[in-house]
C-alpha cells in the first residue's frame, strides 16, 4: 500500500480575492525545512508570482508549529554545505519575490522558521506562538537566518536570544523586530494589510518592495558565502553532531552537566 505521506503536497497554494496563500503541511516532521519542502514552497512562490491576479503571498500553516527550522534528520549526513545553501536559496527567493509576502504564524516558530520570518516583509503571530533561537543549545549557530534578520532584529535582543536560546513570546517578537505585530487573532490583523495591498497596483507594489528589501538583499550579497562556509562547518563538527543526535534521542547533550 502506498504511503499517503509520499505522495500529498507539503506546501499547498490556494488564490482567493487576489491573495495566494501557501500552507506548509508537514505536521509529522513540525513542517521542517526538508529539501522536498523547500522546493516545493520555492515552486508556490515562483506560481503566485507568476500569476498576474495575485497582489500578496500569505505564508502560513497547518498544526501547532510554523516551522521548526532544519530537519535534523536530513542534516546529520550527506554533503554539510547542501542544506545551507539551499536555505539561502529560499530564503532569498521569498524577499526578492515580487509580491509582498506575508507570514501568518499560529504556532511555534523555532531556528530556520525565524529566517522564514525574517525573509517576510509583513510577519504577523497570534497568541499560541513561541520563537526560540534554539541553534546554541545543538552547537549550532543562527548562521544564515543571520542574513535577514539581523538587519531587522534589535541588536540588544539578539544578542540575547541567539546566545541563550531562550523561548520569548509574540509580544516580545514584535518589539524587537522580528514580527510586524502580535494580535489575538492573526485572520483580523491581516484583513486591513491585504485590502491595502488589494488596492496597489502591481509595479507599484514590486518597487515598493526593492526598497524596503534592500537592505536585506545586501547582507545576502555580503555575506551569503560567509554564512554558508560557517553553517557547513558547525554542521559537520562533532560537536554539532552530538547535539543533532541528542536532539533526535529526546536526551540531553553531554556538555550538559
Amino acid at each position: 500500500m502506498t504511503d499517503p505521506s509520499s505522495t500529498a503536497r507539503l506546501v499547498r497554494l490556494t488564490v482567493e480575492a487576489a491573495v495566494a496563500t501557501l500552507t506548509l503541511d508537514s505536521p509529522h516532521n513540525r513542517n521542517a525545512l526538508s529539501a522536498r519542502l523547500m522546493a516545493e514552497l520555492e515552486q508556490g512562490l515562483a506560481d503566485a508570482a507568476a500569476d498576474p491576479a495575485v497582489r500578496a503571498v500569505v505564508l502560513t500553516h497547518t498544526g501547532k508549529v510554523f516551522c521548526a527550522g532544519a530537519d535534523l534528520s536530513e542534516a546529520t549526513s550527506g554533503d554539510p554545505t547542501a542544506g545551507p545553501r539551499r536555505l539561502v536559496e529560499i530564503l532569498r527567493a521569498v524577499v526578492e519575490c515580487p509580491k509582498p509576502v506575508i507570514a501568518r504564524a499560529d504556532g511555534h516558530v523555532r531556528a530556520g522558521g525565524l529566517g522564514l520570518l525574517g525573509a517576510c516583509d509583513i510577519a504577523v503571530a497570534g497568541p499560541a506562538a513561541s520563537f526560540a533561537f534554539t541553534e546554541v543549545r545543538l552547537g549550532l549557530a543562527p548562521a544564515v537566518i543571520s542574513l535577514p534578520l539581523r538587519p531587522k532584529l534589535e541588536p540588544r535582543a539578539a544578542a540575547r536570544y541567539y546566545l541563550t536560546g531562550e523561548t520569548f513570546d509574540a509580544a516580545e517578537a514584535a518589539r524587537i523586530g522580528l514580527l510586524t505585530l502580535a494580535a489575538e487573532d492573526t485572520g483580523q490583523a491581516l484583513e486591513p494589510i491585504l485590502d491595502g495591498l488589494r488596492k496597489a497596483s502591481p509595479q507599484g507594489l514590486a518597487e515598493s518592495k526593492r526598497l524596503v528589501a534592500a537592505e536585506v538583499l545586501r547582507s545576502f550579497d555580503r555575506d551569503g558565502e560567509e554564512r554558508v562556509a560557517q553553517s557547513a562547518l558547525l554542521f559537520g563538527s562533532e560537536e554539532a553532531r552530538e547535539g543533532m543526535t541528542a536532539f533526535l534521542e529526546r536526551r540531553v547533550p553531554s556538555w550538559v552537566g
